[in-house]
């Protein structure tokens, strides 16, 4: 149950980081990139947690962490692509030089919700209040 706690509180602190900056208006180029760094890094460390632990089955495993290496690579293509020149490796990791601005679709978002909702039914899974069913149910 301590797993689940922190995974809510990680869930609600990046709602909140999330919503203060757009309230306030204060986003940064930073915020920016290290927010969906971050969701990714929680994301994966789960996903390997459960595999390994085999409440999560490989395939399924294999899917989220493919998916999220496949948008880290496009997302640096894209980086490269839009870079004013000169193409440098230190202008490529300077955040202050704007290429392109990317916004996570709705369907992201949807996405990112029922991972996490996976992600939670999976760690009650094993003290017993999720059934089998139910479980297998969200996997698929």
């Amino acid at each position: 149950m301590m797993s689940l706690s922190l995974l809510a509180i990680a869930g609600i602190t990046d709602f909140l980081d999330g919503f203060i900056a757009r309230k306030y208006n204060s986003k940064t180029a930073i915020g920016s990139a290290l927010d969906p760094a971050a969701d990714k890094f929680l994301m994966a460390t789960l996903t390997v947690s459960l595999c390994s632990a085999k409440i999560l089955p490989l395939p399924l495993a294999v899917v989220i962490i493919g998916r999220d290496v496949g948008l880290l690579v496009w997302s640096a293509l894209v980086r490269y692509q839009t870079l004013p020149p000169p193409k440098t490796f230190s202008r490529y990791w300077n955040i202050s030089i704007p290429s392109v601005e990317v916004k996570s679709p709705v369907i992201s978002k949807v996405n990112t919700v029922m991972q996490l909702g996976l992600m939670a039914a999976s760690l009650i899974y094993p003290v017993g209040f999720i059934p089998d069913l139910a479980l297998q149910s969200l996997q698929f």
